[in-house]
């Protein structure tokens, strides 16, 4: 899948460095998986969810979350948000 919001990812495991192997683990497995649908995505990202129109990411056991949309169609995920799971519970990222 092409993965677009990679800054994103970057610039928080930047203010985050423990987090940093495991977005970069969940980027490799994206950009090299084709998920036609939301079971396959499940299938690899047991913890993810859709909270739609967003699927969200249990990233470090669930002490980040990324928050992103998955077009099954365009083979894309665009990456709207990563957040720690205190910022994630505050639920601004909804509006």
């Amino acid at each position: 899948m092409r993965l677009l919001g990679r800054d994103l990812v970057e610039a928080f495991s930047q203010k985050h460095p423990d987090s940093r192997s495991a977005l970069r683990s969940w980027m490799q497995i994206v950009e090299s998986a084709d998920f036609r649908h939301f079971v396959e995505l499940k299938n690899t990202f047991g913890a993810a969810d859709q909270v739609k129109p967003h699927t969200v990411f249990d990233i470090s056991g669930n002490k980040y979350r990324i928050i992103a949309r998955v077009h099954y169609q365009f083979q894309t995920v665009v990456v709207e948000e990563v957040l720690t799971h205190k910022d994630y519970d505050k639920g601004k990222w909804r509006r």
